[in-house]
Protein backbone atom coordinates (compact mmCIF):
# COMPACT_ATOMS: atom_id res chain seq x y z
CA UNK A 1 0.00 0.00 0.00
CA UNK A 2 2.66 2.14 0.25
CA UNK A 3 4.38 2.10 -2.69
CA UNK A 4 0.69 2.66 -4.27
CA UNK A 5 0.78 6.00 -2.41
CA UNK A 6 4.22 6.71 -3.10
CA UNK A 7 3.46 6.17 -7.01
CA UNK A 8 -0.01 8.09 -6.50
CA UNK A 9 1.91 10.75 -5.19
CA UNK A 10 4.92 10.70 -7.92
CA UNK A 11 2.56 10.40 -10.68
CA UNK A 12 -0.10 12.89 -9.22
CA UNK A 13 -3.05 9.88 -9.91
CA UNK A 14 -5.43 8.69 -7.29
CA UNK A 15 -4.73 5.77 -5.22
CA UNK A 16 -8.37 4.31 -6.28
CA UNK A 17 -7.27 4.24 -10.48
CA UNK A 18 -3.76 2.72 -9.31
CA UNK A 19 -5.45 -0.17 -7.54
CA UNK A 20 -8.01 -0.52 -10.17
CA UNK A 21 -4.82 -0.86 -12.76
CA UNK A 22 -3.53 -3.60 -10.62
CA UNK A 23 -6.70 -5.41 -9.79
CA UNK A 24 -7.27 -5.18 -13.83
CA UNK A 25 -3.74 -6.34 -14.85
CA UNK A 26 -4.13 -9.81 -12.03
CA UNK A 27 -7.30 -10.46 -13.51
CA UNK A 28 -6.01 -10.19 -17.28
CA UNK A 29 -2.84 -12.13 -16.50
CA UNK A 30 -5.49 -14.93 -14.51
CA UNK A 31 -7.65 -15.64 -17.79
CA UNK A 32 -4.66 -15.74 -20.13
CA UNK A 33 -3.39 -18.49 -17.60
CA UNK A 34 -6.56 -20.26 -16.39
CA UNK A 35 -8.76 -19.72 -19.63
CA UNK A 36 -11.04 -16.68 -20.72
CA UNK A 37 -14.00 -18.66 -20.33
CA UNK A 38 -13.95 -18.86 -16.59
CA UNK A 39 -15.90 -16.70 -13.97
CA UNK A 40 -12.75 -14.77 -12.50
CA UNK A 41 -12.91 -11.66 -10.01
CA UNK A 42 -9.98 -9.82 -8.55
CA UNK A 43 -10.13 -7.68 -5.45
CA UNK A 44 -7.31 -5.36 -4.19
CA UNK A 45 -6.55 -6.09 -0.17
CA UNK A 46 -5.63 -3.46 1.84
CA UNK A 47 -4.37 -5.69 4.58
CA UNK A 48 -2.01 -7.48 2.64
CA UNK A 49 -1.19 -5.37 0.27
CA UNK A 50 -2.11 -8.22 -2.64
CA UNK A 51 -5.31 -8.72 -5.01
CA UNK A 52 -7.49 -12.12 -3.94
CA UNK A 53 -8.24 -14.04 -7.03
CA UNK A 54 -11.63 -15.66 -6.46
CA UNK A 55 -13.14 -17.80 -9.54
CA UNK A 56 -17.06 -18.49 -9.42
CA UNK A 57 -18.98 -21.07 -10.53
CA UNK A 58 -22.68 -21.43 -10.70
CA UNK A 59 -24.86 -24.30 -9.71
CA UNK A 60 -26.89 -26.44 -11.79
CA UNK A 61 -29.15 -29.27 -12.23
CA UNK A 62 -27.17 -30.65 -15.70
CA UNK A 63 -23.84 -28.92 -16.49
CA UNK A 64 -23.72 -27.61 -19.60
CA UNK A 65 -20.54 -25.78 -19.23
CA UNK A 66 -17.72 -27.08 -17.62
CA UNK A 67 -15.68 -24.00 -16.80
CA UNK A 68 -18.63 -21.91 -15.22
CA UNK A 69 -21.32 -24.52 -14.07
CA UNK A 70 -21.10 -27.07 -11.19
CA UNK A 71 -23.80 -29.84 -11.20
CA UNK A 72 -25.36 -30.12 -7.21
CA UNK A 73 -24.55 -33.70 -7.36
CA UNK A 74 -20.91 -32.65 -7.44
CA UNK A 75 -20.91 -29.94 -5.02
CA UNK A 76 -22.89 -32.32 -2.54
CA UNK A 77 -19.92 -35.07 -3.25
CA UNK A 78 -16.94 -32.59 -2.07
CA UNK A 79 -18.76 -31.28 0.57
CA UNK A 80 -19.98 -27.78 -0.48
CA UNK A 81 -23.09 -28.04 0.51
CA UNK A 82 -24.74 -26.81 4.00
CA UNK A 83 -27.67 -28.59 5.80
CA UNK A 84 -29.02 -25.45 7.21
CA UNK A 85 -29.02 -23.76 3.60
CA UNK A 86 -29.13 -26.65 0.87
CA UNK A 87 -28.04 -25.91 -2.68
CA UNK A 88 -30.61 -24.97 -5.36
CA UNK A 89 -29.70 -24.65 -8.87
CA UNK A 90 -28.54 -20.79 -9.85
CA UNK A 91 -26.52 -20.26 -6.47
CA UNK A 92 -22.75 -19.65 -6.76
CA UNK A 93 -20.13 -21.34 -5.62
CA UNK A 94 -16.63 -18.52 -4.93
CA UNK A 95 -13.20 -20.46 -4.77
CA UNK A 96 -10.34 -18.43 -3.58
CA UNK A 97 -7.42 -18.68 -6.54
CA UNK A 98 -3.80 -18.99 -5.01
CA UNK A 99 -1.11 -17.82 -7.71
CA UNK A 100 1.03 -16.40 -5.45
CA UNK A 101 4.66 -18.02 -4.99
CA UNK A 102 3.58 -17.25 -0.72
CA UNK A 103 0.60 -19.60 -1.00
CA UNK A 104 1.96 -22.54 -2.59
CA UNK A 105 0.38 -25.05 0.25
CA UNK A 106 -2.79 -23.54 0.44
CA UNK A 107 -3.00 -24.08 -3.71
CA UNK A 108 -1.56 -28.02 -3.32
CA UNK A 109 -4.26 -28.43 -1.08
CA UNK A 110 -6.98 -26.75 -2.61
CA UNK A 111 -6.07 -28.94 -5.58
CA UNK A 112 -6.12 -31.85 -3.45
CA UNK A 113 -9.75 -31.28 -2.20
CA UNK A 114 -11.29 -29.26 -5.54
CA UNK A 115 -8.42 -29.64 -8.23
CA UNK A 116 -10.93 -32.11 -10.77
CA UNK A 117 -13.88 -30.15 -9.82
CA UNK A 118 -12.44 -26.58 -10.61
CA UNK A 119 -10.20 -28.22 -13.60
CA UNK A 120 -7.04 -25.84 -12.37
CA UNK A 121 -4.81 -29.18 -11.18
CA UNK A 122 -2.21 -28.49 -14.14
CA UNK A 123 -2.04 -25.08 -13.86
CA UNK A 124 -1.23 -23.92 -9.96
CA UNK A 125 2.39 -23.15 -10.74
CA UNK A 126 1.84 -19.29 -10.97
CA UNK A 127 1.79 -17.30 -14.35
CA UNK A 128 4.56 -17.77 -16.00
CA UNK A 129 6.58 -15.34 -17.87
CA UNK A 130 4.15 -14.53 -20.65
CA UNK A 131 1.05 -13.76 -18.17
CA UNK A 132 3.21 -11.99 -16.26
CA UNK A 133 4.55 -10.05 -18.87
CA UNK A 134 0.84 -9.32 -19.81
CA UNK A 135 0.11 -8.35 -16.06
CA UNK A 136 2.49 -5.54 -16.87
CA UNK A 137 1.75 -4.12 -19.48
CA UNK A 138 -1.95 -4.00 -18.34
CA UNK A 139 -0.75 -1.77 -15.88
CA UNK A 140 1.59 0.21 -17.59
CA UNK A 141 -0.82 0.96 -19.78
CA UNK A 142 -3.95 1.89 -17.40
CA UNK A 143 -1.16 4.50 -15.51
CA UNK A 144 -0.83 6.12 -18.77
CA UNK A 145 -4.08 6.41 -19.73
CA UNK A 146 -4.72 7.55 -16.28
CA UNK A 147 -1.94 10.38 -16.49
CA UNK A 148 -3.90 11.16 -19.97
CA UNK A 149 -6.84 11.69 -18.48
CA UNK A 150 -5.53 13.78 -15.79
CA UNK A 151 -3.42 15.81 -18.37
CA UNK A 152 -6.97 16.63 -20.21
CA UNK A 153 -8.75 17.41 -17.28
CA UNK A 154 -5.98 19.90 -16.08
CA UNK A 155 -5.80 21.98 -19.47
CA UNK A 156 -9.18 21.23 -20.86
CA UNK A 157 -9.92 24.70 -19.93
CA UNK A 158 -6.78 26.29 -20.95
CA UNK A 159 -7.03 26.03 -24.38
CA UNK A 160 -6.30 28.90 -26.27
CA UNK A 161 -4.35 30.21 -23.43
CA UNK A 162 -1.08 31.11 -23.15
CA UNK A 163 1.63 28.25 -21.86
CA UNK A 164 5.21 28.32 -21.15
CA UNK A 165 7.92 25.83 -21.19
CA UNK A 166 11.66 24.63 -21.80
CA UNK A 167 12.39 22.87 -25.21
CA UNK A 168 13.52 19.39 -24.24
CA UNK A 169 14.22 17.51 -27.40
CA UNK A 170 13.27 16.76 -31.46
CA UNK A 171 10.96 13.97 -32.97
CA UNK A 172 9.95 13.09 -36.19
CA UNK A 173 12.03 15.89 -37.81
CA UNK A 174 11.58 19.08 -36.86
CA UNK A 175 8.94 18.70 -34.13
CA UNK A 176 9.54 19.82 -30.55
CA UNK A 177 8.91 18.56 -27.63
CA UNK A 178 8.36 21.08 -25.18
CA UNK A 179 8.59 20.47 -21.23
CA UNK A 180 5.52 22.95 -19.27
CA UNK A 181 6.04 23.71 -15.81
CA UNK A 182 3.20 22.55 -14.21
CA UNK A 183 4.65 23.06 -10.87
CA UNK A 184 4.71 27.10 -11.52
CA UNK A 185 1.08 26.84 -13.71
CA UNK A 186 -0.62 24.65 -11.74
CA UNK A 187 0.78 25.65 -7.82
CA UNK A 188 1.93 22.63 -7.27
CA UNK A 189 5.39 22.02 -5.62
CA UNK A 190 5.67 18.16 -6.04
CA UNK A 191 4.11 18.32 -9.80
CA UNK A 192 6.51 16.86 -12.68
CA UNK A 193 6.33 18.99 -15.92
CA UNK A 194 4.08 17.46 -18.38
CA UNK A 195 5.43 17.16 -21.74
CA UNK A 196 3.39 19.04 -25.22
CA UNK A 197 4.18 19.13 -28.63
CA UNK A 198 5.14 22.21 -31.23
CA UNK A 199 4.58 20.30 -34.61
CA UNK A 200 6.66 21.83 -37.17
CA UNK A 201 3.49 22.84 -38.99
CA UNK A 202 3.05 25.06 -36.03
CA UNK A 203 6.12 27.04 -35.84
CA UNK A 204 7.01 30.69 -37.13
CA UNK A 205 9.64 30.58 -40.23
CA UNK A 206 13.09 31.42 -39.73
CA UNK A 207 12.49 30.71 -36.12
CA UNK A 208 15.09 27.72 -34.44
CA UNK A 209 15.10 25.86 -31.22
CA UNK A 210 17.88 24.27 -28.92
CA UNK A 211 17.46 21.76 -26.08
CA UNK A 212 17.29 24.18 -23.27
CA UNK A 213 15.46 27.45 -24.62
CA UNK A 214 12.42 28.36 -23.02
CA UNK A 215 9.22 29.11 -25.90
CA UNK A 216 6.02 30.79 -25.14
CA UNK A 217 3.12 29.30 -27.54
CA UNK A 218 -0.51 29.23 -27.43
CA UNK A 219 -2.21 25.97 -26.22
CA UNK A 220 -4.20 24.88 -29.75
CA UNK A 221 -5.73 22.14 -29.02
CA UNK A 222 -5.82 18.77 -26.92
CA UNK A 223 -5.92 15.63 -29.24
CA UNK A 224 -6.60 12.63 -26.92
CA UNK A 225 -6.01 10.09 -29.56
CA UNK A 226 -2.73 10.97 -30.16
CA UNK A 227 -0.06 8.51 -29.23
CA UNK A 228 2.74 10.89 -28.07
CA UNK A 229 2.10 14.07 -26.48
CA UNK A 230 -1.37 15.36 -26.86
CA UNK A 231 -0.85 19.21 -26.06
CA UNK A 232 -0.31 20.62 -29.31
CA UNK A 233 0.70 24.16 -28.89
CA UNK A 234 1.35 26.88 -31.79
CA UNK A 235 3.76 29.55 -32.18
CA UNK A 236 1.66 30.41 -35.59
CA UNK A 237 -1.29 30.92 -34.45
CA UNK A 238 -3.26 34.55 -34.57
CA UNK A 239 -4.69 34.03 -31.25
CA UNK A 240 -0.63 33.84 -29.65
CA UNK A 241 -0.80 37.67 -31.17
CA UNK A 242 -3.87 38.46 -28.91
CA UNK A 243 -2.91 36.85 -25.56
CA UNK A 244 0.64 38.44 -25.82
CA UNK A 245 -0.91 41.81 -26.37
CA UNK A 246 -3.23 41.07 -23.20
CA UNK A 247 -0.29 40.14 -21.16
CA UNK A 248 1.20 43.19 -22.26
CA UNK A 249 -1.75 45.99 -22.26
CA UNK A 250 -3.47 46.47 -18.98
CA UNK A 251 -6.12 48.11 -20.76
CA UNK A 252 -7.15 45.30 -22.94
CA UNK A 253 -6.91 42.55 -19.65
CA UNK A 254 -9.26 44.93 -17.63
CA UNK A 255 -11.52 45.31 -20.91
CA UNK A 256 -11.40 48.98 -21.24
CA UNK A 257 -9.67 48.43 -24.53
CA UNK A 258 -10.16 45.31 -27.01
CA UNK A 259 -9.14 43.14 -30.06
CA UNK A 260 -11.98 43.32 -32.30
CA UNK A 261 -10.13 41.75 -35.13
CA UNK A 262 -6.51 39.96 -35.51
CA UNK A 263 -4.75 39.06 -38.96
CA UNK A 264 -1.29 37.30 -39.10
CA UNK A 265 1.24 35.98 -41.25
CA UNK A 266 3.62 34.31 -39.02
CA UNK A 267 7.21 35.84 -39.08
CA UNK A 268 6.27 38.47 -41.47
CA UNK A 269 3.69 40.82 -40.48
CA UNK A 270 0.55 41.22 -38.41
CA UNK A 271 -2.85 43.81 -38.37
CA UNK A 272 -4.61 44.20 -35.07
CA UNK A 273 -7.60 46.53 -35.09
CA UNK A 274 -8.66 47.98 -31.39
CA UNK A 275 -11.44 50.10 -30.55
CA UNK A 276 -12.01 51.62 -26.63
CA UNK A 277 -15.15 51.66 -24.49
CA UNK A 278 -13.71 54.82 -22.52
CA UNK A 279 -13.77 57.86 -25.17
CA UNK A 280 -10.65 59.28 -22.84
CA UNK A 281 -8.60 56.24 -23.63
CA UNK A 282 -6.67 55.88 -27.17
CA UNK A 283 -6.99 52.32 -27.99
CA UNK A 284 -3.80 52.98 -30.42
CA UNK A 285 -1.59 54.68 -28.05
CA UNK A 286 -2.66 51.90 -24.98
CA UNK A 287 -1.40 49.17 -27.08
CA UNK A 288 2.13 51.23 -28.35
CA UNK A 289 2.68 52.37 -24.97
CA UNK A 290 5.25 54.81 -23.84
CA UNK A 291 8.35 55.27 -26.70
CA UNK A 292 6.38 52.28 -28.34
CA UNK A 293 7.32 49.68 -25.21
CA UNK A 294 4.40 47.34 -25.47
CA UNK A 295 4.19 46.80 -29.01
CA UNK A 296 7.74 46.39 -28.88
CA UNK A 297 7.58 43.76 -26.08
CA UNK A 298 5.15 42.06 -28.29
CA UNK A 299 7.34 42.43 -31.13
CA UNK A 300 10.84 40.97 -29.37
CA UNK A 301 8.89 37.72 -28.58
CA UNK A 302 7.31 37.00 -31.44
CA UNK A 303 11.01 37.56 -32.96
CA UNK A 304 10.63 40.70 -34.83
CA UNK A 305 7.45 40.08 -36.45
CA UNK A 306 6.44 43.61 -37.50
CA UNK A 307 2.54 44.39 -36.48
CA UNK A 308 0.58 47.44 -37.83
CA UNK A 309 -2.16 48.39 -34.66
CA UNK A 310 -5.13 49.87 -36.47
CA UNK A 311 -8.47 51.55 -35.00
CA UNK A 312 -11.72 50.29 -35.35
CA UNK A 313 -14.62 51.51 -37.23
CA UNK A 314 -18.30 50.60 -37.90
CA UNK A 315 -17.80 52.34 -40.94
CA UNK A 316 -16.41 49.57 -43.58
CA UNK A 317 -14.85 52.14 -45.71
CA UNK A 318 -12.77 54.36 -43.12
CA UNK A 319 -11.87 50.88 -41.40
CA UNK A 320 -10.47 49.60 -44.91
CA UNK A 321 -8.82 52.67 -45.14
CA UNK A 322 -7.00 52.64 -42.31
CA UNK A 323 -6.16 48.44 -42.52
CA UNK A 324 -4.60 49.61 -45.55
CA UNK A 325 -2.08 51.71 -44.18
CA UNK A 326 0.66 53.03 -44.74
CA UNK A 327 -1.37 53.13 -48.21
CA UNK A 328 -3.39 56.42 -48.47
CA UNK A 329 -6.73 54.98 -50.66
CA UNK A 330 -8.16 58.53 -53.01
CA UNK A 331 -10.69 57.07 -53.45
CA UNK A 332 -13.22 53.69 -52.68
CA UNK A 333 -15.98 51.92 -54.64
CA UNK A 334 -17.74 50.10 -52.21
CA UNK A 335 -19.75 46.85 -53.93
CA UNK A 336 -22.13 45.62 -50.44
CA UNK A 337 -23.94 43.06 -52.23
CA UNK A 338 -20.79 40.99 -52.95
CA UNK A 339 -18.79 42.62 -50.12
CA UNK A 340 -16.13 44.13 -52.44
CA UNK A 341 -14.21 47.00 -52.09
CA UNK A 342 -12.28 48.79 -55.05
CA UNK A 343 -9.40 50.95 -53.77
CA UNK A 344 -7.96 53.78 -55.92
CA UNK A 345 -4.41 54.45 -55.17
CA UNK A 346 -1.63 56.83 -56.67
CA UNK A 347 0.24 55.15 -58.83
CA UNK A 348 3.29 55.93 -56.78
CA UNK A 349 1.71 53.93 -54.08
CA UNK A 350 0.45 51.13 -55.34
CA UNK A 351 3.22 49.09 -54.39
CA UNK A 352 3.14 50.13 -50.93
CA UNK A 353 -0.56 49.50 -50.55
CA UNK A 354 -0.28 46.06 -52.22
CA UNK A 355 2.68 45.09 -50.12
CA UNK A 356 5.53 42.80 -50.56
CA UNK A 357 4.01 39.77 -52.49
CA UNK A 358 0.60 41.03 -51.77
CA UNK A 359 1.13 41.15 -48.15
CA UNK A 360 -0.33 44.63 -46.96
CA UNK A 361 -3.96 44.20 -49.36
CA UNK A 362 -3.88 40.32 -47.94
CA UNK A 363 -3.69 41.03 -44.23
CA UNK A 364 -5.90 44.04 -44.74
CA UNK A 365 -8.83 42.05 -46.10
CA UNK A 366 -8.27 39.09 -43.45
CA UNK A 367 -8.65 41.82 -40.86
CA UNK A 368 -12.06 43.46 -42.37
CA UNK A 369 -13.54 40.11 -44.06
CA UNK A 370 -13.80 42.85 -46.94
CA UNK A 371 -12.53 41.50 -50.82
CA UNK A 372 -10.42 44.56 -51.66
CA UNK A 373 -8.94 44.79 -55.24
CA UNK A 374 -6.28 47.52 -55.36
CA UNK A 375 -5.83 49.96 -58.70
CA UNK A 376 -4.05 52.48 -59.39
CA UNK A 377 -5.63 55.99 -60.25
CA UNK A 378 -4.43 55.66 -63.87
CA UNK A 379 -5.85 52.32 -64.67
CA UNK A 380 -8.96 53.44 -62.63
CA UNK A 381 -9.06 56.55 -65.20
CA UNK A 382 -8.95 53.48 -68.01
CA UNK A 383 -11.52 51.51 -66.54
CA UNK A 384 -13.56 54.25 -65.43
CA UNK A 385 -13.12 55.37 -69.60
CA UNK A 386 -13.56 51.42 -70.94
CA UNK A 387 -16.86 51.96 -68.63
CA UNK A 388 -18.24 54.67 -69.88
CA UNK A 389 -17.51 54.05 -73.64
CA UNK A 390 -19.52 50.63 -73.12
CA UNK A 391 -22.36 52.03 -71.13
CA UNK A 392 -22.70 54.92 -73.75
CA UNK A 393 -24.06 52.18 -76.41
CA UNK A 394 -27.69 52.34 -74.35
CA UNK A 395 -27.62 55.99 -74.43
CA UNK A 396 -26.33 59.25 -74.58
CA UNK A 397 -23.26 60.43 -72.48
CA UNK A 398 -25.30 61.55 -69.65
CA UNK A 399 -27.51 58.55 -69.70
CA UNK A 400 -24.43 56.89 -69.27
CA UNK A 401 -22.71 58.96 -66.63
CA UNK A 402 -25.87 58.38 -64.84
CA UNK A 403 -26.09 54.90 -64.99
CA UNK A 404 -21.84 54.62 -64.09
CA UNK A 405 -22.56 57.47 -60.71
CA UNK A 406 -24.87 54.70 -59.62
CA UNK A 407 -22.78 51.57 -59.56
CA UNK A 408 -23.22 50.11 -63.06
CA UNK A 409 -19.66 49.19 -64.80
CA UNK A 410 -20.69 46.76 -67.33
CA UNK A 411 -23.72 46.11 -70.16
CA UNK A 412 -24.73 43.09 -68.76
CA UNK A 413 -24.91 44.21 -65.64
CA UNK A 414 -28.14 46.77 -66.72
CA UNK A 415 -29.15 44.07 -68.66
CA UNK A 416 -29.77 41.82 -65.63
CA UNK A 417 -30.83 44.41 -63.28
CA UNK A 418 -34.15 44.96 -62.30
CA UNK A 419 -36.30 47.35 -63.25
CA UNK A 420 -36.83 48.95 -59.51
CA UNK A 421 -33.29 49.46 -59.38
CA UNK A 422 -33.08 50.67 -62.57
CA UNK A 423 -35.51 53.53 -62.19
CA UNK A 424 -33.57 54.64 -59.71
CA UNK A 425 -31.03 55.97 -62.63
CA UNK A 426 -31.41 59.73 -63.24
CA UNK A 427 -33.37 60.01 -66.29
CA UNK A 428 -34.06 57.00 -66.56
CA UNK A 429 -38.37 56.06 -66.44
CA UNK A 430 -39.93 52.63 -66.37
CA UNK A 431 -41.33 52.78 -69.82
CA UNK A 432 -37.67 53.43 -70.67
CA UNK A 433 -36.46 50.52 -69.01
CA UNK A 434 -37.01 47.44 -71.95
CA UNK A 435 -36.03 49.46 -74.14
CA UNK A 436 -32.49 50.04 -72.37
CA UNK A 437 -32.22 46.51 -71.95
CA UNK A 438 -32.67 45.65 -75.28
CA UNK A 439 -29.65 48.39 -76.48
CA UNK A 440 -27.39 46.79 -73.33
CA UNK A 441 -27.91 43.54 -75.18
CA UNK A 442 -27.05 44.61 -78.39
CA UNK A 443 -24.20 46.44 -77.28
CA UNK A 444 -23.23 42.98 -75.46
CA UNK A 445 -22.88 41.14 -78.53
CA UNK A 446 -21.32 44.08 -80.32
CA UNK A 447 -18.61 43.62 -77.71
CA UNK A 448 -18.26 39.92 -78.01
CA UNK A 449 -17.61 40.14 -81.49
CA UNK A 450 -15.28 42.83 -81.01
CA UNK A 451 -13.29 40.89 -78.77
CA UNK A 452 -12.70 37.87 -80.81
CA UNK A 453 -11.76 40.19 -83.72
CA UNK A 454 -8.79 41.00 -81.66
CA UNK A 455 -8.45 37.21 -80.03
CA UNK A 456 -8.08 36.57 -83.55
CA UNK A 457 -4.94 39.06 -84.54
CA UNK A 458 -3.11 37.82 -82.03
CA UNK A 459 -0.37 35.81 -82.78
CA UNK A 460 -1.64 32.84 -79.72
CA UNK A 461 -4.63 30.92 -78.98
CA UNK A 462 -6.90 32.77 -75.81
CA UNK A 463 -6.35 31.12 -72.33
CA UNK A 464 -9.43 28.56 -71.06
CA UNK A 465 -10.91 31.76 -69.40
CA UNK A 466 -10.68 34.06 -72.26
CA UNK A 467 -12.20 31.38 -74.28
CA UNK A 468 -15.11 31.60 -71.86
CA UNK A 469 -15.84 35.28 -71.79
CA UNK A 470 -15.70 35.03 -75.75
CA UNK A 471 -19.18 33.53 -75.23
CA UNK A 472 -22.45 35.44 -75.69
CA UNK A 473 -23.91 36.02 -71.63
CA UNK A 474 -20.33 34.78 -70.08
CA UNK A 475 -18.67 37.61 -68.21
CA UNK A 476 -16.65 37.72 -65.13
CA UNK A 477 -19.04 36.39 -62.32
CA UNK A 478 -20.44 33.58 -64.91
CA UNK A 479 -16.94 32.22 -65.98
CA UNK A 480 -16.03 32.49 -62.10
CA UNK A 481 -18.97 30.41 -61.33
CA UNK A 482 -18.33 28.03 -63.66
CA UNK A 483 -14.51 27.52 -62.92
CA UNK A 484 -16.17 26.85 -59.38
CA UNK A 485 -18.54 24.88 -60.54
CA UNK A 486 -16.00 22.95 -62.34
CA UNK A 487 -16.81 23.74 -65.83
CA UNK A 488 -13.66 25.55 -66.26
CA UNK A 489 -13.39 24.41 -70.30
CA UNK A 490 -15.74 24.80 -73.43
CA UNK A 491 -15.81 21.09 -73.94
CA UNK A 492 -17.00 20.89 -70.61
CA UNK A 493 -19.82 22.90 -70.85
CA UNK A 494 -21.15 21.02 -73.95
CA UNK A 495 -20.39 17.22 -73.18
CA UNK A 496 -22.74 17.71 -69.56
CA UNK A 497 -25.80 16.03 -70.60
CA UNK A 498 -27.52 16.78 -67.63
CA UNK A 499 -28.68 20.48 -67.90
CA UNK A 500 -29.82 20.18 -63.95
CA UNK A 501 -26.51 18.99 -62.76
CA UNK A 502 -25.08 22.16 -65.22
CA UNK A 503 -27.62 24.27 -63.32
CA UNK A 504 -27.02 23.48 -59.97
CA UNK A 505 -23.19 22.78 -59.90
CA UNK A 506 -22.92 26.46 -61.49
CA UNK A 507 -25.60 27.90 -59.61
CA UNK A 508 -26.86 29.72 -62.75
CA UNK A 509 -30.41 27.84 -63.41
CA UNK A 510 -31.89 25.60 -65.29
CA UNK A 511 -32.91 28.56 -68.12
CA UNK A 512 -29.79 30.27 -68.47
CA UNK A 513 -27.00 26.97 -68.23
CA UNK A 514 -29.38 25.68 -71.16
CA UNK A 515 -28.79 28.99 -73.08
CA UNK A 516 -25.49 28.98 -71.82
CA UNK A 517 -25.35 25.40 -74.13
CA UNK A 518 -26.50 26.88 -76.96
CA UNK A 519 -24.23 29.67 -76.81
CA UNK A 520 -21.44 28.20 -76.27
CA UNK A 521 -22.54 25.89 -79.83
CA UNK A 522 -22.30 28.74 -81.70
CA UNK A 523 -19.29 30.40 -80.35
CA UNK A 524 -17.76 26.87 -81.89
CA UNK A 525 -19.55 26.81 -85.11
CA UNK A 526 -19.35 30.45 -86.01
CA UNK A 527 -16.37 32.09 -84.28
CA UNK A 528 -13.55 29.79 -83.18
CA UNK A 529 -12.71 28.65 -86.52
CA UNK A 530 -12.10 32.05 -87.59
CA UNK A 531 -9.82 32.94 -84.57
CA UNK A 532 -7.77 29.68 -85.44
CA UNK A 533 -7.17 30.99 -88.81
CA UNK A 534 -6.47 34.20 -87.61
CA UNK A 535 -3.67 33.19 -85.05
CA UNK A 536 -2.35 30.91 -87.06
CA UNK A 537 -2.05 34.25 -89.60
CA UNK A 538 -1.00 36.26 -87.17
CA UNK A 539 1.42 33.62 -85.72
CA UNK A 540 3.16 32.91 -89.33
CA UNK A 541 3.71 37.28 -89.01
CA UNK A 542 4.90 37.52 -85.56
CA UNK A 543 7.57 34.24 -86.59
CA UNK A 544 8.48 35.69 -90.05
CA UNK A 545 8.75 39.44 -88.29
CA UNK A 546 11.05 37.51 -85.35
CA UNK A 547 13.27 35.83 -88.09
CA UNK A 548 13.61 38.90 -90.02
CA UNK A 549 15.05 40.70 -86.83
CA UNK A 550 17.13 37.58 -85.63
CA UNK A 551 18.65 38.14 -89.43
CA UNK A 552 19.36 41.65 -88.99
CA UNK A 553 20.50 41.14 -85.47
CA UNK A 554 23.13 38.44 -86.84
CA UNK A 555 24.07 40.70 -89.75
CA UNK A 556 25.05 44.10 -87.20
CA UNK A 557 26.92 41.46 -84.91
CA UNK A 558 29.08 40.12 -87.95
CA UNK A 559 29.50 44.07 -88.73
CA UNK A 560 30.49 45.13 -85.34
CA UNK A 561 32.75 41.58 -85.19
CA UNK A 562 34.67 42.79 -88.83
CA UNK A 563 34.90 46.32 -87.65
CA UNK A 564 36.61 44.90 -84.64
CA UNK A 565 38.81 42.64 -86.28
CA UNK A 566 40.60 45.29 -88.94
CA UNK A 567 40.61 47.77 -86.00
CA UNK A 568 42.49 44.76 -84.13
CA UNK A 569 44.27 44.53 -87.33
CA UNK A 570 45.43 47.99 -88.21
CA UNK A 571 47.01 48.47 -84.19
CA UNK A 572 49.38 45.07 -84.71
CA UNK A 573 50.80 46.39 -88.47
CA UNK A 574 51.05 49.92 -86.51
CA UNK A 575 53.60 48.17 -84.04
CA UNK A 576 56.70 46.75 -85.79
CA UNK A 577 56.89 50.66 -87.23
CA UNK A 578 57.37 51.97 -83.89
CA UNK A 579 60.15 49.91 -82.71
CA UNK A 580 62.81 50.99 -84.91
CA UNK A 581 61.76 54.37 -84.78
CA UNK A 582 63.00 53.82 -80.94
CA UNK A 583 65.80 52.22 -81.98
CA UNK A 584 66.82 54.99 -84.15
CA UNK A 585 67.07 57.69 -81.01
CA UNK A 586 70.07 59.67 -80.16
CA UNK A 587 72.62 58.42 -77.83
CA UNK A 588 72.46 61.37 -75.52
CA UNK A 589 68.02 60.30 -75.05
CA UNK A 590 69.23 56.52 -73.78
CA UNK A 591 69.12 56.51 -70.22
CA UNK A 592 72.53 55.81 -68.33
CA UNK A 593 74.47 52.59 -66.99
CA UNK A 594 73.98 49.23 -68.41
CA UNK A 595 76.87 47.12 -69.31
Amino acid sequence: MAVIEQVSKKKRIEPKVLIEAIEQAILTAAKRQFGAEKELEASFNEETGAVDLQLYMTVVDEVDDEDTEISIEDARRHGLDDPDSPLTSGDELGFQIFYLADHVEQARKQDREFGTLLGLEQARAGFGRIAAQTAKQVIIQRVRDAERERVFNEFTDRQGEIVSGIVRRFERGSNIIVGLERERQMGDADAQEVEAILPSREQTPRESYRPGDRIVAVLKKIDREARGPQLVLSRTDVGLLVKLFEMEVPEIYEGIVRIVAAAREPGARSKIAVSSRDSDVDPVGACVGMKGSRVQAVVQELRGEKIDIVPFSRDPARFVCDAISPAEPARVVIDEANKTMELVVADQKLSLAIGRRGQNVRLASQLTTWKLDIVSESRFEQMEEDAMSALARVGDVELARNLYRMGFRTLDEVADAPTEELTTVEGLEEAMVEGIRAKAKVGMEELRKEWVTHAASLPHLPSEHDRLLLVSGVNERVAGLLEKGGYGTLNSIISEEDIDRLAIKSGLGAQRATALQDAVHSFLNNDWAGIEAGVAVAKEKADAEAEIAREAAEAEAAREAAELAATEAAAAAAEPAAEPAAADAPAESRPEGGA
